[in-house]
């Protein structure tokens, strides 16, 4: 009895051990090439109300229920979303936004993990385009540790920031066309 008690609390310490000595912080980030303007591309980004033509998770919940606060674009405009447990519960905080150049947004996630994290846009203009780099970086506490050593979370949220531009990248494109036909 002793024996499978003293084995169980080894393992039990080692596990431990493994998920203490984890990454304190992550990151994540993807980039793409969208063939517009910065002034094009930026508006899709800072205007809250936007995102739901082209978010990655926009689709995984087509119940969930939007609110706005603050302002509708630039910093202190807020987003809060309810929905299933497939994109859970949480609030978007835009925070800084330096036109056609970055927007930086604070997000609390309530539902179905608590955490705080950062994420950005940079936006970089190479002649008449722009490569857009979607980021969100945080801290890792003990549970997150623990989480990651069975679900690799940075490569999951990384197929859907790379699946997010390329909607972005559609939104963009169909916007200058509407532009076009307008104009």
């Amino acid at each position: 009895m002793f024996p499978i008690f003293f084995a169980f609390l080894l393992i039990l310490l080692l596990l431990c051990v493994l998920i203490a000595g984890r990454p304190d912080e992550f990151c994540v980030a993807q980039a793409t090439t969208i063939d517009s303007p910065a002034e094009n591309v930026f508006p899709h980004i800072n205007h809250l109300g936007r995102w739901e033509n082209w978010s990655p998770w926009a689709k995984l919940a087509p119940n969930a229920r939007f609110t706005f606060e603050g302002p509708a674009e630039g910093a202190g405009a807020i987003m809060r979303w309810s929905g299933n447990k497939k994109i859970g519960e949480g609030s978007m905080t835009l925070t800084e936004s330096n036109p056609n150049q970055w927007v930086k947004f604070k997000l609390e996630f309530l539902k179905p993990f608590k955490a705080t994290n950062t994420a950005e846009f940079m936006l970089k203009s190479e002649a008449s385009k722009t490569v857009v780099t979607w980021s969100m970086f945080g801290r890792n506490d003990f549970m997150s540790k623990a989480f990651s050593l069975f679900v690799n979370c940075e490569d999951r949220v990384g197929r859907d920031f790379e699946k997010g531009l390329a909607q972005l990248n559609a939104a963009v494109q169909s916007s200058a066309k509407m532009q076009q036909r307008i104009a």
